[in-house]
């Protein structure tokens, strides 16, 4: 024990040259905290290239420091991030740990028990983006389901949610259950990772609950402004898309391109149809191989300078796009009813209400939502 106190104050000076304005403190930074839990244990961690801790990824960091790490468990979009989204992830090893790598977004989503043989605790440290649709919540499901059945624990290292500000949405409802959408929440739920796992317990969303500890974030709260210095997936580059991606992620349901395969994913959208002197034209590439509309002009909107920071979803732009589409039939898609969680959206749009008429008719049961939020806020 005396080694890891010495090795943690060491840790602990590095990392204050990393520290930034606001003196945040994320989950995994705090050391001190976590390394009693894990010392002289068998550990596999779940996480991605956002794991880090300063400038060294949470695998190497627990290596150093002489944690017994056994096993990586990698979600969507793999272990180093730069898989297309849904594409299928075979399992590997980790070139630079040799350590056997799970992929969580292939053949199994959720963890098989002889691959969590041997192991005594999960450390579970990804950004998220705070949006029902962004799969590593669901990842986060499983791993609690899969290590409440085989007795094992789950750490937390706890992480700022970028579309922490508000809550807005539909909630989605029975019948409409993917893994785009595994529980009754809104597309913008405003909670922290570590938060969602506590309601996950709490609600019962999984059989039993998951032994869970959450390490804590120090000087956070919901209102501030995060801009993760690592992109949290291959087409969220920057603080603008993450913010506009709970409100364009629902052209992915549509004949609308959101950018995939050009430099600016997710802040920018328009199709061959639409009328428009702004255009882009998307390129098979890395972290889209298959873009819509590949080497099309599509016609549209540029949303890149815009001074607006989003505080609500913003619906006008899907219903202006439907309104100018040559053929409103095949405009949606069956990925639209699962990204909005109800087929109401879609109805709704279809039959011409207006962006307030629409949002009102969420208010009620975000009302509610936000009444059980409540009892699991950490910040």
């Amino acid at each position: 024990m005396a080694k890891i106190k010495q090795i943690i104050s060491i840790s602990l000076l590095l990392l204050t040259f990393s520290a930034n304005a606001q003196n945040l403190r994320l989950g995994a930074e705090r050391l001190d905290a976590y390394l009693p839990l894990i010392e002289y244990k068998k550990v596999g961690v779940v996480g991605n290239q956002t794991s880090m801790i300063g400038n060294t990824h949470l695998v190497d960091s627990l290596l150093s420091l002489r944690i017994d790490v056994v096993k990586v468990f990698s979600p969507e979009h793999g272990f180093r991030g730069k898989a297309d989204a849904g594409a299928k992830i075979e399992d590997g090893i980790d070139s630079k740990t040799g350590l056997h790598i799970i992929s969580l977004y292939g053949k199994n989503k959720k963890p098989y028990p002889e691959q969590l043989e041997g192991i005594d605790v999960l450390i579970f440290d990804i950004q998220d983006v705070g949006a029902r649709f962004y799969t590593y919540i669901s990842t986060l499901h499983y791993i609690m389901e899969a290590a409440a059945e085989n007795n094992i624990k789950v750490i937390i290292l706890d992480r700022p949610n970028p579309n922490s500000h508000y809550v807005d949405g539909p909630i989605r409802e029975k019948g409409f259950e993917s893994f785009i959408g595994m529980h009754p929440v809104p597309i913008v739920h405003g909670m922290s990772i570590g938060e969602y796992a506590k309601m996950v317990n709490g609600e019962h969303w999984i059989a039993s609950n998951c032994h869970l500890t959450i390490i804590e974030m120090e000087n956070y709260t919901h209102n501030m402004s995060y801009d993760p210095l690592i992109k949290p997936s291959p087409n969220l580059p920057n603080a603008k898309a993450i913010n506009l991606y709970p409100s364009l992620c629902l052209f992915e349901g549509t004949t609308i391109s959101i950018g995939r395969g050009t430099d600016y994913p997710f802040q920018h959208f328009g199709a061959p149809y639409l009328e428009s002197s702004y255009s882009f034209t998307p390129r098979s590439g890395e972290g889209s191989k298959y873009p819509k509309h590949e080497n099309k002009i599509c016609f549209g909107t540029d949303l890149r300078f815009q001074d607006e920071y989003l505080s609500a979803i913003y619906l006008k732009w899907i219903i202006e796009a439907y309104k100018q589409s040559d053929e409103k039939e095949n405009f949606f898609n069956n990925f639209f009813d699962k990204l909005a969680g109800t087929d109401k959206l879609r109805k709704q749009i279809i039959a011409e209400k207006t962006q307030k008429e629409i949002k009102e008719s969420w208010q009620e049961d975000l009302e509610e939502f936000k009444k059980i939020r409540e009892k699991y806020l950490i910040y």
